[in-house]
């Protein structure tokens, strides 16, 4: 497999020419002092850099030889340890961390493009620093400032790393149900007892300390509570002490992610401290959650963007049968490139991914947005739509992008199938990424449910109204495709309209059609950013001429070939949910 280069140009044209990124972060203070596009760039360079010479190495032997556990220890795979150690050093752990406590204070627009990078180099190796850095964000925005000091300094540095636990056999995404225990203490500490399940990173070799999030009831409480947990204990100095009955029951044996842990994680008397709220925990953990998911979209993202390259370059190398017509070059046999069913694939991968990118700055830039705006109105507009956002772009990014996965697969034919390519390993490994952090009909539930109907499809009529503004400012030549978008944007807010209207009338309404909601919406909004792609490409001044054609070709393919699928997701919505109700249960 050769060596995957980031989209660098594609990364620094979102950022300097659709979104405008220097102009968002001049009224941005907080970030305005640290960062302008130029510096951006070069960190997009030096990061790409680091994931190609540096991780993506470790993918392929990674995977074959996996964590091992020997009963007390967990151990990742040869070169992970240094790796991680050179990937904390460069600041890559704490880039999008709190200057305060010694993170670099990036934006989380730049840190999507980040995220995307690594995991196109190793989706596995990745998961470490991506669920540190989620950690630090949950403990910086809801624990005590005695445990931010404590903590995140190591966490920011990658000294430490950190896990989220959650899930247990008889509660999975119904947490309700939890059973691991919190037990006051005189000193204002709790005894955390129980046990948790498919725990990522819960523990490794990396790092010298393994900091848990775990959420409990406290005994006597029905409210579940959030709970900072540290594998060793810490003195108020930071140094590890002594283990604090936190321990690994087994390492689980998986599809993909060979190298990354996934654990059962056990918890006796181990001592832990209160984040948060009492009963509030599901609050504070959902911060972290937010962002884990979209993360974990662009784990399917990136993904799909190593699987182009490498299907691409397969394309255009493999000779097999004659183009239609005969060959262009009078060869006894062609490329596969020249074929319409291979180039429909290539295509359908690099129009989905390339707006998946968009979608993913987009909703990074209402994060910044909502964290960093100047006003109290700014702030909240920008949280309503990084809400309305984050489902979609957790579902759709992941769904997307195993579909690219196994279409690049299918582009290698039966050399797709065995080890030696290396694309198998990208659908093994990407296919977790519709099911963890809450699984993609759970997103499209939320999406619709709370999204859209919760608030009576208000938020989603305003992003539209947004949206349509940018859209007219678009040059004329673009006439015919907007007039296209907003017809169906004007119909996904009829269809949904009648959905809202029913929704106490047919209780089991929302969760039947949820994900055809959400699919449309996504196709909806790929459609906006491939407009606003084509229109900045084509009156951007310093451009390759290829570049700004070849962002044309892919909107009249998206336009043409994809843009149509968000009718057939309506009229699936549309038809209710009488034909996923009427069998009954003893049929199945």
């Amino acid at each position: 497999m050769n060596s995957i280069q980031a989209p660098t140009q594609e990364m620094n044209f979102l950022l300097q020419q659709v979104f405008d990124a220097g102009n968002v972060w001049q009224k941005l203070p907080a970030i305005a002092e640290l960062l302008d596009v130029e510096t951006a760039s070069a960190i997009l360079e030096e990061g790409a850099r680091f994931c190609s010479e540096q991780i993506q190495p470790l993918n392929r032997a990674g995977d074959e030889q996996g964590v091992s556990f020997d009963g007390t220890t967990v151990i990742t795979p040869d070169g992970y340890a240094d790796t991680f150690r050179q990937y904390a050093e460069g600041g890559w752990v704490g880039l999008c961390g709190e200057p305060e406590f010694g993170g670099m204070g990036m934006p989380k627009m730049l840190g999507v493009l980040l995220d995307e990078m690594g995991y196109s180099a190793s989706n596995a190796f990745t998961l470490y620093g991506a669920l540190t850095a989620g950690a630090a964000l949950c403990i910086h925005a809801h624990a005590s400032d005695e445990l931010k000091a404590l903590y995140l300094p190591k966490l920011y540095s990658g000294e430490w790393a950190g896990a989220m636990d959650m899930t247990e056999p008889q509660a999975g995404s119904d947490l309700r149900n939890i059973a691991t225990r919190a037990t006051p203490q005189d000193d204002g500490s709790y005894l955390i007892n129980g046990s948790k399940m498919f725990i990522t990173g819960g523990d490794h070799d990396l790092t010298s300390n393994v900091i848990h999030l775990v959420l409990a009831k406290i005994q006597g409480c029905d409210g579940i509570s959030l709970f900072l947990v540290p594998k060793f204990k810490v003195n108020d100095a930071g140094d590890i002490g002594a283990a604090n009955g936190v321990s690994v029951g087994a390492v689980e044996h998986k599809m993909g992610l060979k190298g990354s842990a996934t654990c059962v994680m056990n918890y006796d008397n181990a001592e832990g401290y209160l984040i948060g709220r009492a009963n509030r925990g599901l609050v504070c953990m959902f911060t972290m959650m937010n962002y884990e998911r979209l993360s974990i979209g662009i784990q399917g993202l990136g993904s799909a963007q190593c699987a182009y390259q490498m299907a691409a370059e397969y394309a255009k190398e493999r000779v097999q049968g004659l183009a239609a017509g005969g060959s262009p070059t009078g060869a006894k046999a062609d490329a596969i490139i020249v074929h319409g069913d291979v180039r429909r694939m290539l295509l359908n991968i690099r129009a989905l991914t390339e707006a998946g990118r968009a979608m993913a700055v987009l909703t990074a830039m209402e994060l910044d947005k909502a964290k960093y705006a100047a006003t109290d109105e700014e702030k909240q507009q920008s949280s309503r739509f990084a809400a309305l956002l984050t489902p979609v772009a957790k579902a759709f990014l992941s769904d997307r992008g195993l579909d690219a996965c196994v279409s690049a697969q299918q582009v290698f034919g039966g050399h797709g199938y065995i080890c030696e390519t290396g694309i198998e390993q990208l659908v093994r490994d990407t296919r977790i990424a519709q099911i963890y952090e809450g699984t993609n009909g759970i997103q499209a539930i939320d999406f619709l449910g709370r999204k859209l109907a919760g608030d009576n499809l208000a938020t989603v009529t305003e992003f539209f109204a947004t949206l349509q503004q940018q859209q007219q400012a678009c040059d004329g030549v673009f006439a015919k495709e907007r007039q296209q978008l907003q017809s169906l944007q004007e119909q996904f807010l009829t269809v949904m309209a009648t959905v809202n209207e029913q929704k106490h009338d047919k209780p089991a309404l929302i969760n039947a059609v949820a994900v055809d909601a959400l699919d449309a919406f996504g196709y909806l909004l790929y459609g906006h950013c491939w407009l606003l792609m084509a229109d900045k490409a084509l009156t951007a001044d310093d451009l390759p001429a290829q570049f700004v054609a070849g962002k044309q070709q892919l909107l009249q393919f998206y336009f043409a070939k994809l843009l149509p699928r968000v009718s057939l997701h309506l009229a699936a919505v549309a038809a209710g949910d009488e034909a996923v109700m009427a069998p009954s249960t003893d049929w199945f």
